[in-house]
């Protein structure tokens, strides 16, 4: 680009004249530690001089020495503490460019247009944003190892620390047309630009540097003399937290600079097509955050990952498109080029991806294991959705016998139990001839809608179970990760445990009930109508009667669990042909 326009320029110097405040302020916490240092020098001096003497003179000019030499040790201290601390590293996908060499070309062409350096390497991460990230600390190296390298793009070769790493939200690859990728990015790209000037990445290794720091010293001390470590650990962390908190509205002042001038260098290159690029980051997002919560969760508390999550976004999006009338006509999109187009290996950064996103939603481990195994979505319905059903009514079946409920014995006819063979007479209530209560759907409405009442006996009790099931689950990851296609290409973040960020807040007992007890119905519709186990795009588990989605059974189950009135769940259950004296088969 030939030149630059004023919103360009006055953000990059309100960015560059907050950077300078935060060198000043590294600069009088120095000036600060060495000045008990220089008053004694100047003492030493003066005595050595034969200005100064006396009793009064040498007590201050030692207690003035002792004092700097603690400052100084302190200082020392909290240097190298700030030094060696490692900045906190998003967790990512690497992509290398032999694994994405066509989007390395999109992006390097890209910063060509923007006249800015072109980012060092690419990464995913399983969220709908982009940004991007230094990672020349050299504790990150490692992890990094394929950027690191030199890399030839477009004729010219570079090393990866120049400039900062580009991280692409995965669902975008999915979703986004190569255009429409490419006007998103350019925005972000452009920021390598202010990167790249000395005293603004200074500035931002002496935050990160902070930020560390303070992460470091509230961490907990391993090994033994704990509380020998506590005390300069916490020193430390004080200084930090200090300094750090004075920093915090220049840094902040300082990115929202970087951020005007990124965005303003980037208006020429694809302005028109970004505004309604802009326009499908909105849609992608609200897709995935029902993907995540409604379809990939329940995988995931049943010990399933969905090993194609991003490319679930699309057929998410698709549907949504379908249903809400704001969102008609983005899918006559879908005939151009899809960005994943770029990757040598879609299916394999997909995979990647949606591991790393069940890692850090649910807190899984990272590699697939008897517990922890991928599911593709044609599975999904039998593998995931029959199976959720099936292990919650066994779960509130469970429930009903610890509590000592047991059905009155009731005449009936003779029926098959459970498909096996064996010939029992057992009544509507759900207890054969001899006694031996049988899992049956009635045998759940009874306890719910009769006279004493057993809701909040029976929420508390499935609450507990459920608490101890995951208190009983294995919190480590196994070490190990798995194996990528093309060697380091694509690899995970580590096997570390990763930051955790729950997707739903904790169920309460009343909605573990009505979901159970949902389960238990959806369960008898199988068993007893025909009816079977779907996948529902927006909503997750979804029972299908007929090859249709019934989507109306929340209600009468509310209504049974909160209200103890069974008439709209015996209605609901007539209209689909459900038989509630028939035992359903469990896991």
């Amino acid at each position: 680009m030939s030149g630059t326009g004023t919103g360009e320029e006055l953000g990059a110097q309100a960015a560059r004249a907050r950077a300078l405040a935060l060198l000043r302020i590294r600069s009088r916490a120095t000036a600060a530690a060495l000045l008990p240092a220089a008053v004694a020098v100047v003492l030493l001096v003066a005595a050595a001089q034969g200005r100064i003497g006396g009793g009064g003179w040498d007590a201050l000019r030692w207690a003035v020495t002792a004092c700097a030499a603690v400052v100084l040790l302190g200082a020392a201290a909290v240097s190298v503490a700030i030094a060696r601390a490692r900045p906190a590293v998003s967790p990512t996908v690497p992509l290398s460019e032999q694994a994405a060499p066509d989007l390395y070309r999109l992006v390097q062409d890209l910063a060509d247009r923007l006249g800015v350096p072109a980012p060092s390497a690419i990464a995913l991460t399983p969220d709908c944003d982009s940004w991007l990230e230094d990672r020349t600390h050299r504790s990150t190296q490692p992890v990094e190892n394929s950027a690191t390298r030199p890399v030839a793009s477009g004729g010219r070769r570079h090393r990866a620390p120049v400039a900062p790493v580009l991280v692409i939200g995965s669902p975008f690859l999915w979703w986004m047309r190569v255009a429409e990728l490419r006007a998103v990015l350019a925005p972000v790209v452009a920021g390598t630009g202010p990167a790249a000037h000395p005293d603004i990445a200074a500035a931002r290794r002496f935050v990160r540097g902070l930020d560390g720091a303070v992460a470091d010293a509230a961490a907990v001390a391993p090994g033994g003399f704990t509380r020998l470590r506590r005390l300069p650990r916490g020193l430390v962390g004080l200084i930090a937290r200090l300094l750090l908190r004075s920093c915090r509205g220049h840094a902040a002042a300082m990115e929202r600079g970087v951020a005007a001038a990124a965005s303003e260098r980037a208006q020429a290159v694809d302005y028109g097509l970004r505004i309604a690029a802009q326009e499908q980051v909105g849609l992608a997002y609200a897709g995935w955050d029902r993907l995540l919560t409604r379809v990939a969760l329940p995988a995931w508390r049943m010990g399933r990952w969905p090993s194609r999550l991003d490319a679930g976004v699309v057929s998410a999006l698709t549907e949504l498109s379908r249903r809400d009338r704001l969102a008609d006509g983005f899918t006559s999109r879908l005939g151009e080029r899809p960005a994943c187009d770029l990757l040598e290996e879609p299916g394999a950064a997909d995979e990647a991806a949606s591991l790393l996103a069940a890692r850090l939603f649910h807190g899984g481990p990272a590699e697939t294991g008897p517990d922890w195994s991928p599911v593709d979505w044609q599975e999904y319905p039998e593998e995931v959705v029959d199976r959720k059903w099936r292990t919650e009514a066994a779960r509130l079946l469970r429930v009903l016998d610890a509590m000592g409920v047991r059905p009155t014995p009731a005449g009936g006819p003779d029926e098959t139990v459970g498909g096996v063979g064996a010939v029992r007479a057992f009544g509507a209530h759900g207890v054969d001839a001899v006694g031996v209560a049988v899992p049956t759907l009635a045998r759940v409405v009874e306890q719910l809608s009769g006279p004493d009442g057993r809701g909040e006996e029976l929420a508390a009790g499935i609450s507990a179970a459920v608490a101890r099931e995951e208190a009983a689950a294995p919190q480590q990851p196994p070490a190990g990760s798995p194996a990528s296609s093309d060697g380091d290409a694509l690899d995970f973040w580590g096997t570390d445990p990763l930051p955790l960020f729950p997707l739903q807040p904790p169920r309460t007992g009343t909605e573990l009930l009505a979901d159970h007890v949902a389960a238990m119905v959806c369960c008898a519709a199988v068993d007893t109508a025909g009816a079977a186990p779907g996948l529902d795009w927006l909503d997750g588990p979804a029972l299908l009667v007929d090859g249709e989605r019934r989507a109306d059974l929340g209600s009468p189950v509310l209504s049974l669990v909160e209200d103890g009135d069974a008439g709209p769940l015996r209605c609901w259950l007539a209209s689909v042909g459900v038989r509630t004296d028939k035992p359903v088969r469990l896991v």
